[in-house]
């Protein structure tokens, strides 16, 4: 099943004279890491083989790194041909949404938003359009896993490998990567599969890697995520659990990284969404169709505009996504500086424990959100109005469904956080 792979590579392809030397381009810069600073494979995971006893062990054969080099290098060219995406900073209303998708770019340890709403209100257009505002992240070269060259949690095997025999590393700087998850996906395309045949025959244990792979350290978008089958549901649920994806086959075992930020949207009209799944969205977002008809119009306007001359509608918003990058980027620079106070940690979980909420995700959400939300303003210190504005977002989609309660259970965390807070 085809896919799309949004997000480019911030080089064009490089000559093979670089790659020899990568000193002598500034844009790539070298690494290098002791032994010392290696990772083991059972705190890591990796990839390990349960053969037969007594046998001796496949090497390790990645057949989609070459294809990758290419591929991010040929990155730019690629973007000019794309279809043109709809500015961030041009979509009209939907606050709440917009608010939930900038703080899982600033802090991707929220752990992801669901965008639930009425048909036709703008969900994937929005989503799409975060793309121009992903910033730049350093990832080794060639690398199909996107892996972080300073960090061997996100370090793919190879990678690690490398590190840990003393090699320098070619680094780039890389936008993250917006990855597609289509509905009518296969497991091998979303997991990755093994070529057994030459497993078999060579001796070598060749992987093909899946969505999950490129969507490591990036974004993996589900469109009518209440919609999606089962049997990949459980596979989403068992990357966002450990962070890592590890595909089984005929006695062959393959582990890579695939931490990502998880974002979905749907029609609650649709169906619902299951329990499990619902919880590992850090966020919460309830959209709703504009009322107000001369905001309709505004809409409807834009809209026309962007189908018209889609170059030149966005090159009218070119000012403010810039804006809106450079903002992103110093908040990611200045959240690990932002502080909140013990009161207001202590009035979160009491908020959590009066709504009777499931576990501690919700107060771990919940207080990212806000340092995320008070380092977006560009302060230090988080503050009530930041928590009163992210909590109903954090909490609404964990309380206990009531078949009974006619409220909102947005309204219920909002009035339960004032009731306390005051």
């Amino acid at each position: 099943m085809a896919s799309t792979t949004l997000g480019t590579s911030s080089i064009a392809f490089l000559p093979s004279r670089y790659l020899s030397s990568p000193s002598s381009n500034p844009s790539i810069h070298t690494l290098s890491l002791s032994s010392g600073q290696s990772c083991g494979r059972k705190f890591c995971g990796g990839i390990g083989i349960n053969g037969t006893k007594g046998k001796s062990r496949f090497p390790v054969v990645n057949v989609a790194t070459e294809v990758n080099s290419v591929e991010q290098g040929l990155n730019t060219i690629a973007k000019e041909s794309q279809r043109p995406v709809y500015p961030f900073a041009a979509i009209v209303g939907q606050d709440e949404m917009k608010l939930c998708l900038l703080l899982n770019v600033i802090d991707p340890k929220i752990g992801g938003v669901m965008i639930m709403g009425d048909r036709g209100t703008g969900k994937s257009t929005t989503v799409r359009s975060l793309v121009d505002l992903l910033p730049e992240i350093k990832v080794v070269f060639g690398d199909p896993y996107n892996s972080d060259p300073e960090d061997p949690e996100v370090m793919g095997i190879e990678v690690r490998d490398r590190v840990i025999k003393g090699e320098q590393l070619s680094i780039v700087l890389s936008k993250i990567n917006m990855v597609d998850l289509p509905l009518g996906a296969t497991e091998d395309r979303v997991c990755g599969t093994i070529d057994i045949e030459k497993a078999l025959t060579e001796g070598v244990k060749a992987f093909e890697p899946g969505l999950l792979a490129k969507a490591n350290r990036g974004i993996l978008y589900v469109d009518e995520v209440n919609l999606l089958d089962d049997h990949l549901v459980d596979v989403l649920l068992d990357s966002a659990a450990s962070g890592w994806n590890t595909v089984e086959r005929e006695g062959i075992s393959i582990s890579h990284p695939a931490r990502f930020i998880l974002i979905g949207s749907g029609n609650p009209e649709e169906g619902e969404l299951r329990p499990q799944l619902l919880d590992r969205f850090g966020m919460h977002a309830q959209v709703g169709t504009v009322r107000d008809a001369e905001l309709r119009v505004k809409i409807v306007e834009e809209r026309a505009r962007f189908d018209k001359n889609p170059k030149e509608f966005r090159e009218t918003y070119n000012a403010e996504q810039e804006k809106l990058t450079e903002q992103i980027t110093s908040a990611r620079s200045l959240l690990s500086s932002v502080q909140i106070d013990q009161d207001l940690k202590v009035k979160i979980s009491r908020v959590c424990a009066e709504l009777n909420v499931d576990g501690l995700r919700g107060d771990i959400v919940s207080n990212r959100a806000a340092k995320a939300l008070a380092a977006l303003k560009g302060r230090d210190k988080v503050s009530v109005e930041d928590i009163a504005t992210v909590i109903p977002n954090c909490l609404r989609h964990r309380l206990r469904k009531d078949p009974l309660e006619s409220i909102d259970s947005g309204l219920l965390v909002t009035e339960k956080f004032y009731e306390i807070f005051s």
